[in-house]
């Protein structure tokens, strides 16, 4: 049990217990075998008023000297990290209690050996040294004995200051079967050198002959000041050795001293994008939302949610969260509610095509700034369900867009996306419409509408990354749709720290676009995922091919070529240039589309197309839709409809309790 016990890295009462019996016994100890050695180890010859003397100050001399270690907090720490302060605190501990001991035995006694004093105080000195390291060698002892028959072969990348703290918690850690056999540094001041006896074999070159040499199973990269890019070259190599990889998360965990074992996570894929993170200073924009009364519409989404985090840690006068689907509306507020329990939150079940149900919060609440996630966003289910997208997202939008000019709110983001350049499928179609609502609004209103357009986001609800990891836990097959299909992507944070900056850089009609670096191939993604995993592509997790789906297209772009860019205080920030379109043209085309969509008509995707010319229905859609009447669309664009008609045809009650 006590083996067990000292394999375990927690300080346990027993422990402190222990190490306090064991510092009494050095403490007599040291006392009456500083007297033998001081009488040349003869008992007898020992002179009977010092034998006294230290008789009578022993349990005097016992209390005080472990009162002073409990002061230095030698008992708050079983030296698993033992270090300089340690042994500082040990050696004052020691000369402090020598001194009160001798200091004490020359007050009380007017007789006594002089040497007695340099003897005492070593001895003191080495036994309370002996039982702390004695300690910390039996557990080295009992890790080297303690490994199974599956010991992981352990390459660590980074011979810093991490990489050594790094080693000390593997070799000392109880739950661990590693063994270091090599170090890996960039720096050649390092190679041929060793840290604990293990070698610094090389460079970032020396990875794969490293690997094999020692028969490496696992690689743990501790260089918590490293680039992504840097990261990213080094897993590149790292993942060629069908090795295992980790990594410790970052800087902050060094300079807390945490660089522990306990904070290795396994490599992600957000490591292997080549590209470092967008920094935005989050404090600096945020003024612009304290004191405001902020709504987010789908604020329990993946966006919306996190926007709502952001947003209730600089002071809002009020955050409404505006969502349809009630679970995870009600998972926000919880958390919102734990986190910030001053925060005056307001959540509220609505759907953006309800026009009444806008209206009325609008009413009653007044935002002063909107921020409009709410969408339908999987591009296979909208391209079966074609009318169902129409009707939330561009509709929804044009709704909540119009109960934002009507109420006086000063700003108002649009949350699109990559998938409106050139849509291939209709919900990206349908969010090009949202776009262009938002840019007509911002014309004739007092408030400065803005678009934020970014790619794929990791994590979020629907995306890639989780469903490789499914698949993956599964057994297999990863499935890809093509082996050339391209995507860029984004965190969650980079994201969200868009449609931030976007609302305090917003004048009026911007498209906003973050610099999202060099698109990534999902079959690489699933490749990296499979090996950082453990498992070998295509031998052990197959990777099937399964053929692009509806709507799907191989590239996203994040401007189209009319827009052009223009630069930001944000250098990863960019503006697209609105692009001019008929207005009245395509209020008209609205009108006839929204007639489509509630008489859930077949033929709206034909619709969409003549709103968005870089839109192109697909053949076979368009065979289903050959029953379409001639000259059905021209009659529609030859009514004589205004802007004001569309407000009004927008707030007639419709089916499903859509208004």
């Amino acid at each position: 049990m006590i083996s067990r016990w000292i394999r375990d890295g927690r300080l346990s009462v027993f422990f402190r217990v222990l190490l306090v019996l064991l510092d009494i016994i050095s403490i007599n100890l040291s006392s009456y075998l500083a007297l033998l050695i001081r009488f040349e180890l003869k008992w007898t010859s020992i002179e009977a008023e010092c034998l006294m003397a230290v008789n009578r100050m022993c349990l005097f001399n016992t209390m005080i000297t472990v009162l002073i270690f409990l002061v230095f907090r030698l008992y708050h720490s079983l030296w698993r990290y033992a270090s300089v302060r340690e042994m500082l605190n040990i050696i004052l501990a020691c000369v402090t209690s020598a001194f009160i001991h001798i200091t004490s035995l020359f007050l009380c006694y007017t007789y006594f050996t002089k040497s007695y004093i340099v003897v005492y105080s070593l001895l003191l000195f080495a036994f309370t040294v002996m039982i702390r390291f004695s300690y910390r060698i039996s557990r080295h002892f009992f890790s080297l004995h303690s490994h199974g028959t599956e010991t992981r072969s352990t390459m660590i990348i980074g011979a810093g200051e991490a990489g050594n703290m790094l080693m000390n918690e593997l070799v000392m850690s109880n739950r661990l079967d590693a063994r270091i056999r090599c170090f890996i540094d960039d720096d050649k001041a390092k190679h041929n050198t060793y840290i604990h006896g293990v070698k610094v074999y090389g460079g970032r070159e020396s990875i794969l002959e490293a690997a094999a040499k020692y028969s490496i199973n696992e690689i743990i990269i501790a260089i918590p000041t490293a680039s992504k890019k840097t990261i990213s070259e080094i897993v590149d190599i790292c993942k060629h050795t069908n090795a295992e990889l980790k990594t410790l998360p970052g800087m902050y965990q060094l300079v807390n001293g945490e660089a522990t074992l306990d904070k290795l996570r396994n490599v992600e894929i957000e490591d292997l994008l080549g590209r470092d993170p967008v920094k935005v200073d989050i404090k600096s924009i945020m003024d612009y939302v304290c004191d405001k009364t902020v709504l987010v519409t789908g604020g329990g989404g993946s966006i919306g949610s996190e926007l709502c985090r952001q947003i209730a840690k600089h002071a809002p006068k009020r955050l409404i969260i505006v969502d349809i689907y009630e679970n995870n509306a009600y998972d926000i507020e919880q958390e919102l509610k734990h986190d910030y329990p001053g925060l005056n939150l307001v959540v509220l079940i609505a759907s953006v095509r309800n026009t009444e149900r806008m209206d009325s919060i609008f009413a009653k609440y007044r935002p002063d700034i909107v921020y409009h996630a709410a969408a339908h966003k999987h591009v296979p289910l909208m391209e079966d369900s074609p009318n169902e997208a129409i009707k939330n997202n561009v509709f929804g939008t044009y709704k909540t867009a119009l109960a934002a000019d009507k109420y006086g709110t000063k700003k108002f983001v649009l949350i699109s996306t990559d998938k409106a350049v050139n849509p291939t499928n209709i919900m990206g179609a349908s969010k090009r419409i949202c776009e262009m609502i938002v840019q007509m609004f911002s014309k004739h209103s007092d408030t400065e509408f803005c678009i934020v357009r970014f790619g794929n986001v990791l994590g979020s609800n629907g995306s890639v990354i989780p469903l490789f990891r499914k698949q993956i836990e599964a057994g297999g097959p990863v499935t890809v749709t093509h082996p050339d299909i391209i995507r860029y992507f984004m965190t969650i944070e980079e994201a969200v720290s868009l449609v931030l900056q976007a609302g305090a850089y917003a004048k009026g009609g911007e498209i906003f676009v973050l610099d999202m670096g060099r698109p990534v191939k999902i079959i690489d993604l699933a490749r990296n995922l499979i090996r950082l995993s453990g498992f070998k592509p295509d031998e052990d997790i197959e990777i099937k091919i399964t053929g692009l789906r509806p709507g799907e297209k191989l590239y996203e772009e994040m401007l189209m070529g009319e827009e052009g860019l223009q630069s930001t205080a944000n250098s990863l920030i960019h503006i697209g240039k609105p692009i001019l379109f008929d207005e009245e043209e395509f209020i008209k085309k609205l009108e006839y589309l929204y007639d489509l969509a509630y008489s859930e008509s077949d033929n709206i995707k034909s619709a969409v197309e003549e709103i968005v010319p870089t839109y192109k229905e697909k053949d076979e859609d368009k065979l289903r839709d050959k029953n379409l009447q001639d000259g059905q669309f021209k009659k529609i664009q030859d009514r004589e409809i205004t802007h004001k008609k569309l407000v009004k045809m927008s707030a007639m009650s419709k089916p499903e309790g859509d208004e």
